[in-house]
């Protein structure tokens, strides 16, 4: 190898090293305050999804509305909160209940629970 492509070796390695240290500097070392993905949260949405859909709403847009309304709704913690977020709160659900194809079978589901009761 010639000096030259030593040079251009090295030059090569420093600038890679450099992109790595930069892209480490900007990940997030620590979670944020209004992570709305933590188990916690998610537990917390779903828990008002099912307070909603127990009272009898069976539509998307208005279990989304009356979430938002719902007293135990964080608004700054859950300010990302929309339609495509309550659809994947459902999603969830029909992954851990593969019984259940849609709200309405969530709701008649909750009901059997409270009347078991």
């Amino acid at each position: 190898m010639t000096n030259i492509e030593i040079g251009m070796m090295v030059a090569f390695v420093l600038a890679l090293g450099f992109s790595g240290w930069k892209l480490y500097a900007f990940m997030p070392k620590e979670q944020l305050k209004d992570d709305d993905t933590t188990v916690d949260s998610v537990e917390a949405l779903k828990e008002m999804m099912y307070d909603v859909i127990g009272s009898g709403e069976l539509d998307e847009e208005a279990i989304c509305a009356k979430m938002r309304e719902h007293p135990k709704f964080d608004h700054e913690h859950f300010w990302r909160f929309n339609l495509n977020r309550l659809k994947q709160l459902l999603n969830s659900h029909y992954i851990d209940y593969p019984e259940h194809q849609n709200i309405h079978h969530i709701h008649t589901h909750l009901q059997e629970k409270k009347e078991q009761a």
